[in-house]
Parts: C-alpha cells; sequence; structure tokens
C-alpha cells in the first residue's frame, strides 16, 4: 500500500459511546500522530447508552455489504477485493436493550467510517470516543483527525489481523 492509500483510510482503536451533554474540554493527549484537545466527562456520566436499540443497530450494520454480524454483538467489516484493504473488528455492548457502547478496531475509509457511525445513530445521536491505551475521550471531530493522522502514518496496517 502506498503512502496516497493510507491518507485516505482511518485507522483506530477505540470505543464508540454516548457523548454527557455536560462534557466539557480536558488536558491535551499528545502522541506520535500529534496533539489532541480531550473531553473531560464524569466517569458515571460517561455509561449513559446511546438512543439507539441493540437490535436496530445490528439490523442496520447488516445491510452494509460485507459486513459480518453475530448475535452476540460482534462484527467484522472487510473491504471490497478491488482498491484499498481494510478491516473493522467490533463489539456492541447492550443495556435495557439499547447500545452501551461499541468496541472497534481497525482501518476504514472515512465514507465507511460515516456509514458505521450511522448504523449507532450518529449524527441525530451526539458521540464520542474513547481511545483505547490512552483512555481519553475526544469529540467525534477531533477523533476523525487523529485516526486520519494514524491512517496516513500506515498505522492500520498493524491493526488488522495478519
Amino acid at each position: 500500500m502506498n503512502r496516497s492509500d493510507r491518507a485516505d483510510l482511518y485507522a483506530f482503536d477505540a470505543t464508540l459511546e454516548r457523548r454527557p451533554d455536560d462534557a466539557a474540554p480536558g488536558p491535551a493527549h499528545a502522541d506520535r500522530w500529534g496533539s489532541w484537545p480531550t473531553l473531560a466527562v464524569d466517569p458515571g456520566r460517561a455509561a449513559a447508552p446511546l438512543a439507539t436499540g441493540f437490535d436496530e443497530a445490528f439490523a442496520r450494520l447488516a445491510r452494509l455489504e460485507r459486513m459480518f454480524v453475530e448475535p452476540d454483538g460482534s462484527f467484522v467489516w472487510t473491504s471490497p477485493r478491488e482498491g484499498l484493504s481494510w478491516q473493522v473488528d467490533g463489539n456492541a455492548f447492550e443495556k435495557d436493550g439499547r447500545v452501551l457502547l461499541v468496541d472497534m478496531k481497525g482501518s476504514c475509509p472515512p465514507a465507511a467510517f460515516d456509514s458505521l457511525l450511522a448504523a449507532f445513530g450518529w449524527p441525530a445521536e451526539p458521540v464520542m470516543l474513547h481511545l483505547v491505551r490512552p483512555a481519553v475521550y475526544l469529540d467525534e471531530q477531533t477523533f476523525r483527525r487523529h485516526a486520519a493522522a494514524r491512517g496516513a502514518a500506515g498505522d492500520g496496517e498493524t491493526l488488522r489481523p495478519g
């Protein structure tokens, strides 16, 4: 994969969650891809489920081409054979019949990421993304810039199963 192809991919290891109304700006987080503004979130408020029903979200996911879903909440989405090679592995968790959070790891083009988020109620649903390793919350737009920087650096290649 050449450098220009990588620039067209987001690379990530994150958890999608509902963004609380009272999420406030937090301290900056710096990593090898840049410096990123974070969200300060009360831990008790971070566990609120999305408005989207679990079954509804998985019905939407199942309609995406090359998406494989399991009733336990796991899913795998792969690229077409032609063009960029990418894959997203995930697992959604439910609470009271609604999506509580979604663990996602891999890489995909921005338009595919839009489709993935839409299955969980975005853009109507306020979302934030929790970077797994540094344990920081980013708003959606900051997360996209972070994921694009990781993709451009070639990090998406290491996030796909071998």
